[in-house]
């Protein structure tokens, strides 16, 4: 068995879930999220048995509660929405997140038509989407840039959801480049080093295993993503929301077998398919570094931790 580093939790998720975890403890319970904090069931249900109250809309919460808004981001219209209820925002958005939001405004106050490149139902492009809606127009593939009805010198600027499979991503950008004259971009797509060094490890596993087992929830876009990675590498591949969902019948011929985990994975999850496939007689393993994350943290926001309590005006 060959085991992926880095795998499961990525600055980003453990830094939401600290601050979710620091409101409780700041505020008590309960506290409100919107939306999944992280796209990982797992994760959301431990929150819950702490009367954590994960909702769809700032309308559910009652005013002047603690409201966090998920790492996924959130558009300014659910800012205003959250003041007009003088709810106490916290804001867990990733701070890579963040930064694609940054790019957009800046594209839409130069006036420039942005091409935001992901899948226009995830929590994360409609965040973004939201910065400069009467600018931006979402992309996913290659032939939807090739359909777009704009002038071939049009002011464009490329943004990208940060949790998309690498490889698919430069193909968009690529046929972006080739279309328009006038564009600018971030210099390098916006994914996230997380979602690249996941992937990259991923591609690894596919070189030197008979199947690829991914952990990591349905509803997680990086985890998804690596399962396409290694499928696209021509080897069997699976998500594996947890050790109960493992088809045995997955591995019975396999010689060797590939696990790592998506960025909103818990280890306990990978830990506990280790042990299902060490009685299944996988229970040599091998570690494959492609990357270190040891040293990346992000920095709290003061309303968690303990500085001025921020209203959702205030909150950025």
């Amino acid at each position: 068995m060959v085991l992926a580093e880095p795998r499961s939790f990525c600055a980003g998720v453990r830094r939401a879930i600290d601050i979710v975890e620091m409101a409780l403890e700041r505020f008590g319970p309960p506290v409100y999220v919107r939306n999944q904090i992280v796209h990982n069931h797992h994760v959301v249900w431990a929150l819950e048995q702490r009367d954590v109250r994960f909702v769809s809309s700032t309308d559910e919460v009652p005013r002047n509660a603690v409201c966090v808004l998920s790492a996924h981001g959130v558009s300014p219209a659910v800012r205003e929405a959250a003041a007009a209820r003088d709810l106490r925002v916290i804001d867990a958005t990733c701070p890579l997140v963040s930064k694609v939001h940054q790019q957009v405004v800046r594209a839409a106050r130069d006036e420039r038509t942005i091409l935001l490149v992901g899948h226009s139902d995830h929590e994360e492009v409609e965040g973004t989407y939201g910065e400069a809606p009467e600018r931006t127009i979402v992309v996913s593939t290659v032939e939807e840039v090739r359909r777009l009805d704009l002038p071939r010198d049009t002011p464009v600027t490329y943004a990208t959801q940060t949790t998309l499979s690498i490889d698919d991503t430069r193909e968009v950008v690529d046929a972006i480049t080739e279309r328009f004259t006038d564009l600018t971009g971030p210099g390098t797509d916006d994914i996230c080093f997380a979602s690249q060094n996941r992937q990259n490890a991923v591609k690894v596993l596919a070189g030197r295993t008979d199947v690829v087992l991914v952990v990591g929830s349905e509803n997680s876009s990086n985890t998804v993503r690596m399962v396409e990675v290694a499928q696209r590498a021509g080897v069997r591949s699976y998500l594996v929301p947890d050790v109960e969902a493992l088809d045995e019948s997955w591995v019975r011929d396999a010689a060797s077998v590939g696990v790592s985990a998506g960025a909103s994975a818990p280890e306990f999850l990978v830990d506990q398919l280790l042990d299902r496939l060490a009685e299944l007689g996988f229970d040599r393993i091998d570690v494959v570094v492609t990357g270190s994350e040891a040293d990346i943290s992000f920095g709290l926001p003061s309303a968690a931790v303990g500085g001025p309590e921020a209203k959702s005006k205030e909150s950025s």
